[in-house]
Order: structure tokens, then sequence, then C-alpha cells
């Protein structure tokens, strides 16, 4: 196997993984905003920030090259910003991975009792001390399984990522789009390579989502 083989591979765990970083970051802080917070237009911030687990990838796709485009953000850039470019596929999979991770973080810090948080604001720990030794450990099992599914999400998101990153051989061809390359120009044996590796990826992970959830129980 050479190194067309092996570049979406490499490039496909990359982009996963900082895209995995991005939603971990912003969707533990908007899990935990939302997670015992009660406001008016509360559902529909919800409803906001799940939208793109349900909108087509195309869609979403469409929207980030309209506000990463010229006529959007990428105006302030000379080079005229990330699209084409790996840094767009990131993109691509941290906000089609996002939902998943708000919505773990979110379940996993209802999850937790409020008097024990309370507990320890009274032996004088602040606000990020609270969330780091009692909150987080409490919610780990499920805020875990959000990152392991913000993982699997970006890792073999396709139809936002071709919209904003191409499918450009050595550059932002992950998994999904070789396979999709290879099926059209028939060549079936490296597209079941390929195929091979996501499913271990995606079994892998899954296989690590159901051993925390028997742990939690």
């Amino acid at each position: 196997m050479d190194d067309s083989f092996w570049s979406p591979v490499w490039l496909s765990l990359k982009v996963a993984g900082w895209a995995t970083l991005i939603t971990v970051v912003f969707g533990t802080l908007a899990g935990k905003l939302m997670a015992r917070r009660k406001f008016r237009g509360r559902t529909a911030v919800e409803s906001l920030l799940l939208l793109p687990m349900v909108m087509p990838p195309t869609v979403v796709g469409f929207g980030l090259l309209v506000l990463l485009g010229k006529s959007g953000l990428g105006q302030i850039f000379p080079d005229g910003g990330i699209l084409f470019t790996w840094h767009a596929a990131v993109t691509a999979g941290a906000v089609v991975a996002f939902p998943l991770m708000y919505q773990a973080a979110k379940t996993g810090f209802e999850m937790v009792d409020p008097e024990l948080e309370a507990v320890a604001t009274t032996f004088g720990a602040n606000a990020w001390q609270v969330f780091w030794h009692v909150t987080l450990p409490l919610a780990w099992p499920v805020w875990l399984s959000g990152v392991l599914l913000s993982f699997v999400r970006a890792l073999g998101e396709f139809g936002a990522t071709l919209m904003v990153a191409g499918n450009i051989p050595g550059r932002t061809q992950t998994l999904p789009l070789g396979i999709y390359n290879a099926v059209e120009s028939g060549r079936e044996g490296l597209a079941w390579a390929w195929v091979a590796c996501l499913f271990l990826f995606s079994f892998f992970m899954m296989w690590l989502i159901r051993r925390l959830g028997a742990k939690a129980i």
C-alpha cells in the first residue's frame, strides 16, 4: 500500500482529531451553560444548536460555503480564507459533530446532583474548581461518549466536507471522499480497503462507548 492509500487515512484522522477538539471545547461550554438554565427562548436556542444534526450535510456545507467564502469571512483574509483546504474539512467536521457533543455534555451535567456542587463551594472551591473536580468527573462517562461520537461523526463526514473543502487528492481527500472517488473510477478493491479502515475505526469507537455505558450503570 503506497502513499495514495495512506494519505486519506492520515488526513481523515487529523481532520477528525482537530474537529473533535474544537467540538469538545464549544460543545462542553454550551452543554454546561444550557444544562440547568431556564429562560425564554430556550427551546429555540436548543433547536438552533441541534440543527446540524438533522439538516442535510450538503445544506450545512452550503451555509459554510457562504459564511467562509469571499462574500463572508473570506474577505477578511487576503488569500480568500480556508475554503478548499484541510482546515475547511475540520470546520465542516466540527459543525456536524457539535450537536452530538453538546447533547452528551448537557445530559451528563444534568445528571450531576447540584447539592454535591453546592457542598464543594462551601469548602471554598470556585466555579472552575467545582467543574473540574466535581461536575466533570461525575458526568465523565456520558461526556466521554460524546467525545467519541463526535470523533466518529467527524471521521465519516462527507457532504459538508465536499462542499467547502472539495475532493483534492493529497490535500483535502478524506476517507469518505476517497471511497466515493474510488467507486466512481471503478477501483472497488481500493474502495473496500478504505471502507474496512472506516469500519474498524468506527467499530472500535462504538465498542468503547458501549463499555463506558456499561460502567456508568
